[in-house]
């Protein structure tokens, strides 16, 4: 594995928007090489001062919803991203979803634990 990882969480105010969150913050918290990227300051950084950080480490996007916001913010910016994971085809997959984008049940429970598995399987693969 590379030195260090960075995962880049949807921040969108969607039910698949909070897994993402919380899955990349569980992964952060059990993988010493792992770093979260706060999108809401990358895509506010118009003067491009986080650049040079966000090239630094390879990048996995995890997008909440079809829209693909996360890979278009850092796109925008001229920032390559190794690997992305969506939320919402993962979890169809899994015949599983989270329905409240401000609190977990236990469905977004297991919703986050999906991803999760879902995230170390390609930090595996990076």
């Amino acid at each position: 594995m590379v030195e260090k990882i960075a995962l880049a969480s949807c921040n969108g105010m969607s039910a698949n928007g909070l897994v993402s969150r919380v899955a990349v913050g569980d992964c952060k918290k059990e993988n010493d090489n792992i770093i979260s990227i706060c999108m809401g300051s990358t895509s506010a950084d118009i003067e491009g001062l986080n650049d040079d950080m966000l090239k630094k480490y390879p990048i996995i996007a995890i997008n909440g919803c079809d829209n693909g916001c996360v890979n278009k913010i850092l796109n925008n910016k001229g920032i390559n991203v190794s690997k992305t994971v969506g939320v919402g085809d993962v979890l169809k997959k899994h015949k599983i979803f989270s329905t409240d984008p401000f609190r977990l049940d236990d469905n977004g429970e297991k919703c986050v634990e999906i991803i999760k598995n879902k995230i170390n399987y390609e930090l595996k693969n990076i």
